[in-house]
């Protein structure tokens, strides 16, 4: 089965980014209406828009499913229930296809839901109570962007259709789009984990490491940037700064959190975090174009990152803690090349295919007039994501080895490493080439010398502090104050006690509060239950339904007299 879906994905995939291209050089979109019914003199009607951008990023996203598919022949071979996981992250590629395709509310929200429903199930598939708990959490506070989503469908009906791309330039004034648009924003900011939703995002790792691959890098968390960057024409200056507050807020706390975090998987989930911030950053300094170039890079080193990690996880019996690893080049050099790759993409090493929209994210933001607040944050942001990713390859690749005496660690897994070959090729050259489509008139950005080698003066600073960080972080001695806190940061500045206990624990208290007055209290004492005895007391006919043959004679007796005295 893994292999079917693999060559059907990747076929598509190959189709898909020829024709992308074709409508990108002919300057092409095509709308293909599917009519369903007319109710209350509205259409509902399946719209497909094809055009370059949507056929790109399907392109991306089957490449990456197929990879992943074949990743997961080998990674999920012990488990009993391969096909159905196989089955589900198919569910969850078509969903996401759904979303991707149509600018109708309606059928946009077949994928929406879709992709919550599947996360939920693929988050909850090893039964344990912490995926459970990670579950039912992703699963809530995706709920309160699908509520925001409903009421904007429920709001688009004053424009008799829900086809949005036909409106967006002409109401862009018009006090209902702005409502619309501004419950599109809340709707992208907690499927794309923005605070303050951010706690899912770290808990959906309790997911098999192939489902966090594909849900990190090209569907679940970018299915919030792409219907915005589609959104991104009637979004109001007031919409934009308060998108850019939050996001650049969201990009600086996921980057602090990382570095003081130990969990491999949480550590690239942060990092993800980050780099979702960043687009949509740059999305609300107007760019959306730019934001999209960097989703489809970030989409391939991303899935690779994970698959590294994934192989490095199941290398080490499951262990996830980075304090663990250390010298791993010499048991895993492969994978280690990869992971090391994909590291240098996501910092902005010149030439890799992070370089080529990070660095023109942050000139542009340079080039921009707003303020020193988003000039400081973006950089520091980027000094982080160096610091964070050359922590992890201290502490996984470089460090002394910290693992058991007795251990199997060695490149064995063909199938998994097929898989990740398939990507490296693509994380090394495909920012270049995805930079000659996307501006075919290269972009000229003039800035004063400083300015411009800022960038990799950050990634510098970024990457001595993350080495020097891990060496001093491995030595350091914790005092109450710095525990908690290194626990206030480590933790998304305690997002996630936010989002559970606080929301929850009132409710839970009053409940508790409510069994022990009422249902196990004196109120039940002297309600219902000394109600019961006393009517008991009172009405002693129990005796009646005891089946004893002398009660039903005597009964039928007096019966008969009845009948003969009337």
């Amino acid at each position: 089965m893994c292999y079917i879906f693999g060559f059907m994905f990747l076929i598509l995939s190959l189709i898909m980014f020829s024709l992308s291209f074709s409508f990108l050089m002919n300057d092409m979109v095509n709308l293909i209406e599917i009519w369903g019914l007319t109710l209350n003199s509205t259409n509902f009607v399946y719209i497909i828009l094809l055009d370059w951008m949507s056929l790109l990023f399907m392109s991306v996203v089957m490449f990456i499913s197929s990879m992943v598919i074949f990743y997961s022949e080998e990674y999920m071979m012990g488990d009993l229930t391969k096909n159905r996981f196989i089955l589900m992250v198919v569910m969850f590629v078509f969903s996401m296809m759904f979303m991707i395709l149509s600018p109708n509310l309606i059928s946009i929200l077949l994928g929406w839901d879709g992709l919550g429903l599947v996360s939920y199930c693929l988050v909850i598939y090893y039964q344990n109570v912490k995926s459970y708990n990670a579950g039912m959490l992703t699963a809530l506070s995706n709920r309160i962007g699908d509520v925001a989503f409903l009421m904007a469908i429920a709001w688009m009906m004053n424009f008799g259709g829900w086809s949005f791309i036909y409106y967006l330039d002409f109401l862009y004034n018009d006090e209902i789009m702005m409502l619309i648009s501004s419950l599109m924003i809340l709707a992208a900011m907690t499927k794309s984990a923005q605070m303050p939703f951010s706690s899912w995002l770290p808990a959906a790792m309790a997911a098999p490491t192939p489902v966090s691959s594909l849900v990190h890098s090209s569907t679940l968390v970018t299915a919030g940037v792409y219907l915005l960057i589609r959104f991104s024409n009637c979004l109001s200056s007031m919409h934009l700064y308060f998108l850019l507050f939050i996001a650049s807020l969201t990009m600086f706390m996921s980057g602090l959190g990382a570095n003081f975090e130990y969990d491999l998987k949480k550590i690239i989930a942060l990092s993800t975090l980050s780099q979702l911030g960043l687009m949509l950053s740059i999305l609300a300094l107007g760019e959306s174009k730019l934001a999209f170039f960097h989703l489809i890079t970030h989409a391939l080193f991303k899935a690779l990152l994970f698959m590294c990690a994934g192989n490095v996880i199941h290398s080490l019996g499951n262990c996830q803690d980075i304090r663990f690893m250390g010298g791993l080049i010499k048991h895993l050099p492969l994978t280690c090349i990869y992971m090391n790759i994909c590291n240098w993409a996501l910092c902005g090493i010149p030439f890799m295919s992070g370089f080529y929209s990070k660095d023109l994210i942050v000139e542009v933001m340079s080039m921009s007039v707003l303020n020193v607040y988003i000039y400081l944050i973006f950089y520091i942001s980027i000094g982080l994501t160096v610091a964070y990713s050359f922590r992890l390859s201290y502490y996984s690749l470089i460090g002394s080895f910290n693992f058991l005496s007795l251990n199997m660690i060695k490149e064995s897994s063909l199938i998994m490493l097929k898989g990740m070959s398939g990507l490296i090729l693509l994380v090394v050259f495909m920012g270049s080439c995805f930079n000659w489509m996307l501006y075919s008139t290269p972009m000229l950005i003039i800035l004063p010398f400083y300015m411009k080698i800022m960038t990799l003066l950050m990634v510098l600073i970024g990457m001595f502090w993350g080495l020097e960080f891990s060496k001093f972080s491995l030595t350091y001695k914790m005092n109450f104050f710095n525990l908690t806190f290194v626990s206030f940061l480590g933790l998304m500045w305690n997002m996630p006690m936010i989002s559970t206990l606080g929301v929850n624990f009132n409710f839970l208290k009053m409940g508790k509060v409510y069994m022990k007055t009422f249902d196990q209290g004196w109120i039940e004492y002297y309600g219902s239950k000394s109600l019961f005895i006393l009517l008991k007391k009172m009405l002693n006919i129990q005796i009646i339904s005891m089946n004893h043959l002398k009660i039903f004679m005597m009964l039928l007796f007096i019966w008969f007299m009845f009948l003969l005295l009337i």
